[in-house]
C-alpha cells in the first residue's frame, strides 16, 4: 500500500503525506480503499488512469471533499476468502464437509481471540516491526534506523542495500542501489546524506517518512504487548470474568476508540454474580491515557513494561512528534454476515494421490465482515486450526 501511495505521489507531483486513508491493506490481496489526497484536482487523478493501470491499480469514484480521512475512521471491512485443496487433519475419520461446517458454526457462535495478525509485525526475519516501535518509544532514533535497514539473509537488489549500508553507513552509495520502489528506505537514505548519521540527522530521517508511517511502528509494539497480555489473561482465568477485569459497558463498541469513561472495573460481588461475559471484557493498549486490569494481569503488563525498559515511559515522543494515548480492545470477536460455499475443483489432479483427500478436491469460498482492526487471517486460523 506505501508503495503504491509512493508511486502515485511522484505522478501527481505531491509527497506520501499529502495521501489520507482510513486503515492499511493488506500486501497478498486485491484490496478496495477510499483515501483522500490534497492538492490535487480530480480532472489531474483523471489524467493518469492509463499510467496507474500499468502498475495493476485502478481509481474509482473521483471527486472532490471537504476534508482529509484519519486512521481508523471506518466501521469495518468486508473479506471474500478462497481456501483451495482442503484436507482434514491427518487423524480425523470426520466427513471433510461436516468438519467445515462444524468449524464454521463454532466461530460464528463462539468468535475468536482477537489477536493482532502477523501482518502487524512485518515479515522480516531478522527484524519485525515492533523492535523499530521500541527503539522510537526510548527515543533511540539511531538504533530505530539500523533496525530499519537491517538486511535479511537474502541475496536481493533491496538486502543487497541494506548490507551495504550496514558494512559503511554511506548513505548516498546505499541510495544509489536501493531499488526505485522501496519509497520508504530511499526517502530515509535521501534525508541521511542530506542531514548525517547524527542524532539530528536521525531524527530528520524519520521526519522524511509520513505521520501515519511513524506511528505504525510505535502500534506495531503496543500490538505485540497486547497479543502477549490476552494469551496471558486466557491463560490465568480463562473464560470466566473475574475480579479486577476491564469491561466495556457499551454493547454497540465496533472500534478501540472508547473513552476511559465506557470502562468499568470489575469488583468481587460482580466476579462472584458472573455479572458479565467474557464478549466484554478488554484490555489496554499501551499508552498514556489508560487504566490497567487491577488483578494478576495489570502486574503482568508493569513487570513487562519494565524488562523493556519503559517502566518510565510517558508515551510520548515530542521529537518525532509521537502521542500515544492508548486505547481498550475487546478480547473476543465475532465475524458479521459470515456465509460460505464448498465448490468442487473436478480439473485438479492431485486428488487421487493423496489418501486423506475426499474423492473430488474442494475449495471453500467464505466471505464475512469484521470491525476495524480486526484480522481475517486470525479469523481463519480459528477457523482452520491451522496457521494461515
Amino acid at each position: 500500500m506505501f508503495e503504491a501511495i509512493g508511486f502515485l505521489a511522484i505522478k501527481l507531483g505531491v509527497i506520501p503525506s499529502d495521501f489520507s486513508y482510513a486503515g492499511l491493506k493488506d500486501k497478498k490481496a486485491i484490496t478496495y480503499q477510499t483515501m483522500v489526497v490534497r492538492k490535487v484536482t480530480p480532472e489531474r487523478l483523471k489524467n493518469i488512469e492509463k499510467e496507474i493501470e500499468k502498475k495493476r491499480m485502478n481509481v474509482f469514484n473521483i471527486r472532490s471533499v471537504n476534508d482529509s480521512l484519519r486512521l481508523g475512521q471506518l466501521k469495518g471491512n468486508h473479506f471474500d476468502i478462497v481456501i483451495r485443496n482442503l484436507k482434514k487433519q491427518i487423524n480425523d475419520s470426520t466427513n471433510l464437509r461436516e468438519r467445515i461446517s462444524e468449524a464454521i458454526e463454532n466461530v460464528k457462535k463462539k468468535g475468536f481471540v482477537n489477536y493482532y495478525g502477523p501482518q502487524r509485525f512485518g515479515k522480516g526475519r531478522k527484524v519485525h516491526t515492533d523492535q523499530i516501535g521500541l527503539a522510537l518509544l526510548k527515543n533511540e532514533m539511531a538504533k530505530a534506523i539500523k533496525l530499519f535497514l537491517t538486511p535479511e539473509d537474502l541475496d536481493d537488489p533491496v538486502n543487497r542495500a541494506k548490507k551495504y549500508y550496514r558494512q559503511t553507513e554511506d548513505a548516498k552509495g546505499t541510495l544509489s542501489l536501493m531499488p526505485e520502489f522501496k519509497v520508504r528506505e530511499r526517502a530515509l537514505l535521501e534525508a541521511l546524506h542530506r542531514f548525517g548519521m547524527t542524532e539530528e540527522g536521525c531524527i530528520q530521517a524519520w521526519f522524511s517518512l509520513p505521520h501515519s508511517m511513524r506511528i505504525f511502528y510505535i502500534h506495531a509494539y503496543t500490538s505485540k504487548i497486547w497479543n502477549e497480555a490476552v494469551s496471558y489473561r486466557l491463560a490465568t482465568y480463562g473464560a470466566r470474568v473475574v475480579e479486577g477485569d476491564l469491561v466495556c459497558l457499551d454493547e454497540d463498541v465496533d472500534d478501540e476508540n472508547f473513552p476511559n469513561s465506557k470502562v468499568h472495573l470489575v469488583t468481587e460481588e460482580e466476579g462472584s454474580a458472573d455479572t458479565y461475559a467474557i464478549h466484554q471484557v478488554v484490555l489496554p493498549i499501551l499508552g498514556y491515557n489508560i487504566q490497567y486490569p487491577k488483578n494478576k494481569v495489570g502486574q503482568w503488563y508493569h513487570d513487562i513494561l519494565s524488562s523493556d525498559g519503559l517502566q518510565t515511559c510517558r508515551f510520548k515522543v515530542p521529537a518525532l512528534k509521537l502521542n500515544v494515548p492508548g486505547c481498550y480492545r475487546q478480547i473476543l470477536k465475532h465475524p458479521r454476515n459470515l456465509s460460505y460455499q464448498l465448490i468442487e475443483d473436478h480439473d485438479i489432479d492431485v486428488k487421487m494421490k493423496d489418501p486423506h483427500l475426499d474423492e473430488v478436491a474442494l475449495s471453500l469460498l467464505i466471505s464475512f465482515d469484521l470491525d476495524s482492526s480486526c484480522y481475517a487471517t486470525v479469523c481463519l486460523k480459528e477457523i482452520m486450526k491451522h496457521d494461515v
